[in-house]
């Protein structure tokens, strides 16, 4: 709204120059340094004096005198050497945000895809896991509601070495057959944590077994034999698992790209032969890489200066690396393939996969304008490669509209890493081995070191159940569990998207977990203390006495400057918004929800509603509430945090 309130205002003043002055001029808007010099200013006196050859202040008074004021503005004044500063009517700009849409819908813009989560089937999904699935989630409401048709896709490396060394632990370490693997019980993203562990000790007491693995990637990729049949079963489980856990936070996907698929309809096929007949890779006869095909970068300005800027594609062996298969699918998600995959559902609730055999009935799938991948900062270089394979295949656009949405990792606080038994409560924090340092204890799946997702989940709920069960005796059962999850929901979404991607994050359960600090239960607790403020005086059958056209005519000395912060702040959520989607900086979107509740606790504490006698200051406070709660409901469901009715 108040980008809307801008243009009408810079409108105004330039037909206000153009009757009074003759000249065509597009004034610049400012927001003045203090609230008492009004809502903004305009230098016109200043910029158009040299042309005028009159004093800025004497340009400014007249333009004042002539000018026609929006219905949105209440007075103008001239300030310091030639400003014209317009102050807002209050009571018509709290009428427009309780009347129209916070965030409307904007035109269709081109189609975005997202690929984000792609955890390796290979084990249960861990607390780093859950930035990028919560970053990647976010991401995509906030696109949508920009006006851009967004599909997300979620590839699933089901081919790759992380899962071929499970197959080991199971077929080979364990002796099990398929039957046996199928009956391991649940969890068995569990079990797989564990086995992977135990196969990377394995591998080190014992170097000749890594032999096993090649055989076992040569299967996969193949599609065939008993090592394949197992690894599909072990995919297959652990993606359920997975899909399991976001569900817990809401993260939803249309797509499930599976590695196998791209290799057994010949993606990477086609894709090889394209690169291979531009000249963009070449077979390596001698040195290190002999027999392999690279790509050779040492002629790219990004890779100049690394000490070998050669990227294999396909290994001596002949299986292929991550970073081929990459590039094939990133052809295919822009449409680039002579290509596409079969289709079937993944389950009834509308979620898709892909599939060598499927069915012919599905929606369009790829086909993007630009393609977001949410991956940490680790994968930069390789990220850059796939780039570098558009650029070398001649698909100059779409590899600027390639982006690498980039994030560093999360480790865990000291604290933290205690509760959950990595350090010793003795332990301090200054950094050494085996202790966590400032930067906090970072993760390690290879060593089986990590907080899985679910037991993060689970023990957040069940400190929100005691903290929720302390505040109110009476609620229990589902009631008491069902807020218990929207609590540590929350928790977790708003912890990984309230810093900036270049920060790395030590996750700390307590912090994440407070009622009164920056974090999702403060949102929450904010909404709540306004739910109650209505139930209130709907008790008291005040409830509906506040309509848009009451807040309208309210007095000017209703709105207290702090709650015109509140509104203000809430006029300033598109602009947040638009912002966010632009620079891809989701820390926006959460910054201001925070804010948001921060002004409405400080109106809250000053000016009491339910006991105020005063029926326009009641009014005006009880009005600039309902815009706090529009605001925040709206960053809420950008955010995926749910509001509670209760805490």
């Amino acid at each position: 709204m108040l980008d809307r309130i801008r243009q009408e205002l810079r409108s105004a003043v330039a037909k206000g120059i153009r009757e009074r002055f003759g000249l065509d001029h597009d004034p610049v808007v400012e927001i003045p340094p203090r609230r008492e010099l009004g809502d903004f200013a305009f230098p016109a006196g200043l910029h158009l004096a040299r042309v005028l050859k009159r004093s800025p202040r004497a340009i400014a008074e007249e333009l004042a005198a002539s000018l026609e004021l929006p219905a949105s503005v209440r007075e103008a004044r001239v300030e310091g050497a030639g400003y014209l500063n317009l102050f807002l009517d209050r009571g018509q700009a709290v009428r427009r945000l309780l009347e129209e849409d916070l965030l409307p819908p904007l035109a269709a813009g081109p189609k975005v895809v997202v690929e984000h989560t792609n955890i390796n089937p290979n084990k249960a999904a861990h607390i780093g896991h859950l930035r990028n699935a919560v970053l990647g989630d976010v991401l995509a409401r906030v696109l949508r509601r920009l006006g851009h048709p967004v599909e997300v896709q979620n590839y699933i490396d089901d081919t790759g070495v992380q899962v071929a060394d499970v197959v080991v632990g199971f077929h080979d370490l364990r002796g099990m057959t398929l039957p046996e693997v199928a009956a391991v019980p649940e969890p068995f993203d569990y079990v797989c944590w564990d086995l992977y562990a135990e196969v990377g000790r394995w591998y080190e007491d014992e170097p000749a077994a890594r032999g096993l693995r090649t055989a076992t990637l040569h299967e996969l990729e193949a599609g065939q034999g008993e090592r394949a049949r197992i690894g599909r079963l072990i995919a297959a489980r652990v993606v359920a698992r997975h899909l399991a856990t976001m569900a817990r936070l809401g993260v939803r996907y249309d797509l499930l790209t599976h590695e196998s698929a791209i290799l057994g309809l010949d993606f990477f096929a086609e894709a090889f032969e394209l690169l291979e007949k531009r000249g963009a890779i070449r077979l390596e006869e001698e040195g290190k890489n002999a027999g392999c095909w690279v790509m050779p970068l040492a002629d790219s300005a990004e890779f100049q200066g690394l000490e070998d800027a050669d990227k294999v594609i396909v290994r001596s062996d002949g299986t292929i690396t991550y970073v081929g298969k990459d590039i094939a699918y990133q052809l295919w998600k822009f449409g680039l393939l002579a290509r596409d995959f079969n289709y079937r559902f993944w389950d009834e609730a509308g979620l898709w996969q892909t599939a060598v055999e499927g069915t012919p009935d599905h929606p369009p799938f790829g086909h993007g304008h630009r393609v977001i991948n949410v991956i940490d900062s680790r994968q930069s270089y390789l990220q850059k490669i796939v780039r570098a394979g558009l650029e070398a295949l001649g698909y100059h656009e779409q590899a600027a509209r390639s982006v690498h949405f980039a994030y560093e990792f999360v480790s865990l606080s000291a604290a933290t890493a205690r509760e959950f038994g990595f350090l010793d409560p003795a332990d301090g924090a200054d950094g050494e081995d085996g202790k966590a340092g400032a930067g906090g204890l970072e993760m390690s799946g290879r060593r089986g070191i990590g907080v899985k997702a679910d037991d993060l989940l689970d023990r957040l709920r069940d400190k929100s159940r005691e903290e929720i069960s302390a505040r109110n005796r009476e609620l229990a059962g589902p009631e008491l569990d069902a807020l218990a999850g929207e609590i540590a929901t929350a928790a977790i979404r708003f912890f990984m998207v309230k810093a900036t991607t270049t920060r790395i994050i030590a996750f700390d359960v307590d912090e994440a977990l407070s009622f009164e600090g920056e974090s999702g239960p403060y949102l929450q607790y904010s909404m709540v203390r306004a739910r109650n403020i209505w139930r209130k005086l709907a008790a008291a059958g005040l409830a509906n006495t506040v309509t848009p056209e009451r807040a309208a005519a309210l007095p000017a000395a209703a709105w207290t400057d702090d709650l015109w912060d509140l509104v203000l702040a809430v006029a300033q959520t598109p602009e947040r918004v638009a912002a966010a989607g632009a620079t891809l900086e989701l820390s926006l979107v959460a910054r201001h929800a925070l804010d948001l509740a921060q002004k409405f606790n400080a109106a809250y504490h000053k000016h009491p509603i339910l006991q105020e006698e005063d029926a326009d200051l009641r009014d005006a406070r009880l009005a600039a509430t309902r815009v706090f709660a529009r605001g925040q409901e709206a960053l809420a469901d950008l955010l995926g945090v749910p509001l509670p009715e209760r805490m």
